[in-house]
């Protein structure tokens, strides 16, 4: 979030709640005080928001009960405002998170999840930056908020905002809109944003899962700083208003686990990445969460998460494939999926683009694991497609001294399959396959195109 739209919707904030006599802040508390609350405020229980999903919800965002001034985003009182160490890729959008706990207290668990009382109302509000050359120009797109049951399960509704910003509207189903976004040299592209449904909130906020996903010890065991300047842990804050069962001792969070944020160059570049799939995979990616047999979770030690050199279920026409190959990512399935927004992007919902921060952040780790060096898969020019007249096709490799071996029958070309030289012509349809070889590399995988050429 922006520091001073922070600053601003907290002292907001602050001054509703002294206004009705709900909050003291006689002296600054730089402990005990998380974001400037002097003490704890129970919420009503579920806002404005139904018990049950099935209830009767409200159809604008100004009727839940969140804000008390909605198109300025300031939280209604006792609603505690927080940051995860590592977000959820959500192309690119910036968040702003809040959460309200009403009567009763968070079972605080040092790993794995925690739970809520019943009526606890997470909120959380996405805005894209549409500027390149001034990022803090954003499009306010929806804030989604997540309840906490009666019947001990979450649901999730979603609100879109209007364009002027007045308020939000509760979505009945999915959407899709593409949004002009100005890159830094004044080019104009559409991005297209997903809007879940309310049967897609359900599909990551699982009850394996915990139903609440990022609230939990290894993302809020993170060091803030107050508007004042003063720093704090937020577990330690939240536990000095009382909000957790059993509570904590004051040193205790520096011996809790917490994930490493992609930037930080303290913390190892394994415990980085990991992470990165922690936030972004683990909801499904568990036991008990998904077919596939590994686990992303954090918690789990990387040598019993079947992450590194462990087989896959489906292998993508990948020969030799694995979750994570060492030292190469041409044959890491999982390193795949999050590159593409094809059919089998992961994650599989409301990711319309690729994060090429994380993307780095893993070709990095994977790279840097011991192995051989592997050969890049031949790039073939022009592609694959429909074509009116006989076509000449390029193959190029990027290592010096490589060959490349291709066919034209559709099998897999194999050291003793034709030696690329020059141009093939192709006259008629066919599907072309290539694999680079050097002696010392690892062979590369195939690269295959399908060419119609139509007479």
């Amino acid at each position: 979030m922006n520091k001073n739209r922070w600053s601003a919707q907290v002292t907001a904030g602050l001054l509703l709640a002294v206004a009705a006599g709900n909050l003291s802040c006689t002296r600054p508390a730089p402990y005990g005080a998380p974001y400037g609350l002097a003490s704890r405020i129970e919420t009503q229980a579920y806002l404005h928001m139904p018990p049950l999903a099935v209830g009767k919800i409200p159809l604008r965002l100004s009727e839940t009960g969140v804000f008390s001034d909605t198109p300025n985003l300031i939280p209604s009182a006792g609603l505690i405002p927080y940051e995860l160490i590592v977000s959820f890729w959500s192309d690119g959008a910036a968040k702003s998170r809040w959460v309200a706990v009403p009567r009763g207290k968070i079972g605080f668990a040092p790993t794995g999840e925690w739970s809520f009382p019943a009526g606890t109302v997470f909120v959380k509000t996405f805005d894209l930056p549409t500027d390149g050359a001034d990022p803090s120009i954003k499009r306010r797109l929806e804030t989604r908020l997540l309840v906490r049951d009666s019947a001990g399960g979450v649901y999730g509704v979603v609100y879109k905002w209007r364009k002027d910003g007045s308020d939000a509207d509760l979505l009945s189903r999915s959407e899709t809109e593409d949004i002009a976004i100005r890159s830094a040299n004044g080019e104009v592209h559409r991005q297209t944003w997903y809007y879940p449904s309310r049967k897609d909130c359900m599909t990551c906020h699982t009850a394996g899962a915990g139903g609440v996903l990022g609230v939990k010890t290894r993302q809020l065991n993170r060091r803030f700083t107050y508007p004042s300047g003063v720093t704090d842990n937020e577990l330690r804050a939240w536990n000095h208003i009382g909000l957790f069962d059993p509570g904590l001792k004051d040193g205790e969070p520096a011996a809790l686990p917490a994930l490493a944020a992609a930037d930080d160059a303290s913390r190892a570049l394994e415990d980085r990445a990991r992470s990165y799939l922690d936030a972004n995979c683990s909801q499904c990616h568990r036991p008990g969460g998904t077919v596939a047999a590994f686990d992303t979770r954090f918690d789990t030690p990387l040598d019993a998460q079947g992450l590194i050199d462990a087989p896959v279920l489906i292998d993508e026409g990948i020969d030799r494939p694995r979750v994570i190959s060492p030292h190469d990512i041409w044959r890491s399935i999982a390193y795949m999926r999050v590159n593409t927004t094809g059919d089998i992007k992961m994650p599989p919902l409301a990711r319309e683009t690729i994060d090429q921060r994380g993307l780095q952040l893993l070709n990095a780790w994977i790279t840097g694991m011991p192995g051989r060096s592997v050969l890049s898969p031949p790039v073939m020019s022009p592609p694959g497609g429909s074509y009116h007249a006989p076509v000449e096709v390029s193959l190029t490799m990027s290592e010096p001294g490589a060959e490349i071996r291709y066919t034209l029958d559709g099998s897999a070309p194999g050291k003793t399959d034709a030696l690329y030289e020059k141009p093939i012509k192709l006259t008629q349809t066919a599907v072309l396959r290539a694999r680079s070889y050097k002696d010392g590399f690892t062979r590369s995988i195939t690269e295959q195109q399908v060419f119609l050429i139509e007479k």
